[in-house]
């Protein structure tokens, strides 16, 4: 069972930084996909950034210059940094990865539980 961890949410005042960590109980980080997603109550899922096994980053337009995606290999570790945030940023955010587990190509998600971050005006 392949668990992962988020941390580093908090609460921040506007304008201010936060960098979240995505962390794996086994090494899946460094070879596949991996995305953070945000979710604000009453709201679904949104993606915020990704990263190839490659290492290619894509983000959501509203993120896009603020927000860093990047990975340890060492210390299996994802992270997301967030820059310049504000109040329209607050929401759990969460890790997600998919790992490829047979030649045929299928996949597996897993998902971490969250970590809140605040953002006060």
């Amino acid at each position: 069972q392949v668990q992962l961890v988020e941390s580093g949410g908090g609460l921040v005042q506007a304008g201010e930084s936060l960098r979240l960590s995505c962390t794996a109980s086994r090494r899946i980080l460094s070879g596949n996909f991996v995305r953070w997603y945000r979710q604000s109550p009453g709201k679904a899922h949104d993606l915020v950034a990704s990263i190839t096994s490659g290492g290619t980053t894509n983000y959501a337009a509203d993120v896009k210059g603020r927000f860093t995606i990047s990975r340890d290999n060492a210390k299996n570790t994802v992270y997301l940094q967030m820059n310049r945030l504000q109040p329209e940023d607050t929401a759990i955010y969460y890790c997600n990865v998919i790992v490829t587990v047979n030649v045929e190509g299928a996949t597996v998600e897993h998902w971490g539980q969250g970590t809140q971050v605040t953002v006060s005006s």
